[in-house]
């Protein structure tokens, strides 16, 4: 791992007490099918309606992305943390899935690097906006760009040496323990996966609208379940994680590296307009980001945490 200090970056979990049990391996087959039946049959109409509510907010951003709202240098800041783990974790020419790959910026950097790409989002406009990045990029036949969601992975075939997620696509899954299982057929063993998600435990959030009167939008990450969050005028329906709560789902598939927190004392990507006016302040919290955000206590806290994991192999 490419981190800035001294400090370890990152801890593993103890093993489960279902890893001990003598039918384990039973119980992890017996599940891998329960799911992957589950996730072609919960096809609801609620489901399905917030996910054309999140397909449609993201449609409605799609022309702007790549400017303050999507790609911003806080959000760069969160970017680069995820580009330095691929990287250390899997050699170029390796071939990688990205869920949610939003306007091609990630997919771009790691095929300029070397790596073959399959990216993939839910928004038909984000993957429009994805193949034109390509098309001008001289690296354009090392990205294959798709219209898919991250629920609907089961049409995808071929196994890839790893799989990443950027910025919290799948906080907006329906079915987390689905796509879990899903992106366990689709690694070979060992193989890594890498995700930034959006955090339970904002400091800046919380400090920031409960200073302004604004209770319920401080702790909207304290919800349990899928919760509607407004953008550009519509909804993206969420679901916010602890790093434990979101490895403990993909735990049957998967063994955990480690994981950090990113933007802890750094101010939200939304405040991006703070940060240039306090650039010398906030740089200086960057920097106990790097050296403090890998530190028990504080790594599950942060606008987002970013978690790395690496497949089990199934016998």
């Amino acid at each position: 791992m490419r981190w800035t200090s001294g400090v370890r970056p990152f801890a593993p979990f103890n093993q489960s007490a279902l890893e001990r049990h003598p039918h384990h391996e039973v119980i992890k087959t017996f599940r891998y099918v329960v799911t992957l039946h589950a996730m072609l049959q919960r096809g609801t109409p609620a489901v399905e309606s917030q996910l054309l509510d999140t397909r449609r907010a993201f449609d409605s951003v799609a022309v702007d992305y790549d400017g303050p709202r999507g790609n911003n240098v806080l959000i760069q800041r969160m970017r680069r943390a995820l580009w330095n783990v691929v990287r250390d974790e899997l050699p170029p020419g390796s071939r990688l899935l990205d869920l949610g790959c939003g306007t091609g910026i990630d997919a771009a950097e790691f095929a300029r690097c070397g790596y073959r790409v399959t990216a993939t989002d839910w928004s038909p406009r984000m993957v429009e906006r994805t193949r034109a990045l390509a098309a001008h990029a001289a690296t354009c036949s090392r990205i294959d760009a798709r219209h898919l969601g991250i629920h609907q992975l089961d049409q995808i075939e071929g196994k890839f040496d790893g799989i990443y997620s950027d910025l919290g696509p799948l906080n907006c899954v329906p079915d987390l323990e689905a796509a879990a299982a899903e992106c366990a057929r689709l690694l070979r063993p060992g193989g890594k996966l890498v995700c930034s998600v959006i955090g339970r435990i904002c400091p800046w959030e919380i400090a920031h609208y409960a200073l302004r009167g604004r209770l319920r939008r401080a702790w909207v990450r304290a919800a349990r379940g899928l919760t509607p969050v407004g953008m550009n005028r519509h909804t993206i329906w969420t679901r916010y994680y602890l790093p434990r709560e979101f490895y403990r789902v993909f735990a049957e598939y998967f063994s955990l590296c480690g994981y950090r927190s990113l933007g802890l004392f750094m101010p939200p990507p939304y405040l991006v307009d703070y940060y240039r006016r306090h650039q010398r302040w906030c740089d200086w919290l960057g920097r106990l980001d790097d050296r403090l955000g890998a530190v028990p206590l504080l790594r599950g806290m942060g606008d987002h945490f970013l978690i790395v994991m690496s497949a089990r192999s199934r016998s």
